[in-house]
């Protein structure tokens, strides 16, 4: 568990980036900060891994203070994928990844099977690529290879700082939709900040609004869909998308069979095909990790989880 607690960080300009914060980001969560330019998200993450250090208050991890420990040793502990990826461009993918292990002084064997391991996690043959270079690869290689890094030590958390913003539109939907698999397997707290409402309603388990260094609202997608504490938070939102979002909210599962995905290894919750898709999200939100079985006349469909529901909302024009 992060916690904030009545934090501010004033720059040496007067700037006051944050303004006396306080939250809680939930354990095994994909939790998203999301605002306008200069709202402060991006320092509100870099203190967690004391890139930034608070003018006032302080940050916990597992109700120890951050500032307890050596700031070396928290950053080797901590996973961090950025924008511009921030692979080193001489070194081999392998050595890429390998990286913070043999830091950590892990064995080579051990650090071999953890590179096969990650690689074929995110989807890139091993014996194909951990030989390569960065510059022989996509911007959505890169990405990924970013992504396998950070997960190399095996870290319980992981910060990523708008890791998909500079991709093409095909790569980035292909990116979230891989980055919530792999959490649904992974089950890390992962911080994710964007500036793309349509990333965060896809990706995050829960979203953190900011507005001029403070905190307007925190809540699921579905939850800040449906109810909106702010004239901010509505208009950052946006009405069209709110509008949509809630007429696809009210229409059947059945209606929705052929984007199911038809097969479906973990666990998965029976539920009746005639259920609304806001009352099926509710259901993946207090069981993030589920897919929902949909039986009609006793007999299951198919399995949906939040990205199905999200694909299923785009073609019948329930997001933009």
């Amino acid at each position: 568990m992060i916690r904030f607690e009545n934090v501010t960080k004033r720059f040496p300009d007067g700037t006051e980036a944050l303004k006396d914060v306080s939250v809680t980001i939930k354990t095994h969560k994909l939790t998203v900060i999301i605002g306008p330019s200069g709202c402060g998200k991006t320092t509100l993450m870099r203190m967690i891994n004391r890139l930034e250090v608070p003018s006032e208050g302080k940050v916990w991890i597992d109700e120890e203070p951050i500032s307890n420990r050596d700031v070396v040793e928290l950053r080797r502990s901590i996973g961090y994928v950025i924008q511009r990826i921030g692979l080193i461009p001489h070194m081999t993918i392998e050595d890429n990844i390998s990286l913070v292990p043999e830091l950590l002084k892990w064995d080579k064997e051990k650090i071999n099977v953890r590179v096969d391991e990650l690689l074929t996690m995110v989807g890139l043959e091993p014996d194909t690529f951990k030989k390569r270079y960065p510059f022989e690869l996509s911007g959505g290689q890169q990405q990924r290879v970013g992504v396998s890094r950070a997960l190399a030590s095996d870290p319980n958390i992981i910060l990523m700082d708008e890791p998909f913003s500079a991709l093409d539109p095909i790569s980035r939907e292909q990116l979230q939709k891989e980055l919530k698999n792999l959490q649904m397997k992974i089950k890390k707290t992962i911080v994710f900040v964007t500036h793309d409402m349509d990333e965060a309603l896809e990706i995050a388990d829960e979203i953190i609004v900011m507005r001029e260094g403070q905190i307007e609202q925190i809540g699921t997608p579905s939850e800040l869909i449906e109810q909106q504490e702010s004239d901010f938070v509505r208009d950052f939102i946006g009405i069209d998308r709110i509008a949509r979002q809630r007429d696809f909210g009210q229409q059947k599962l059945s209606e929705f069979v052929h984007y199911y995905d038809q097969s479906w290894d973990g666990l998965a919750n029976e539920v009746n095909g005639s259920i609304t898709v806001s009352e099926a999200i509710a259901l993946l939100d207090e069981a993030p990790n589920h897919r929902l079985a949909v039986k009609k006349d006793g007999q299951i469909l198919g399995y949906i989880g939040h990205h199905s529901l999200l694909q299923a909302s785009m073609k019948s024009g329930g997001s933009s």
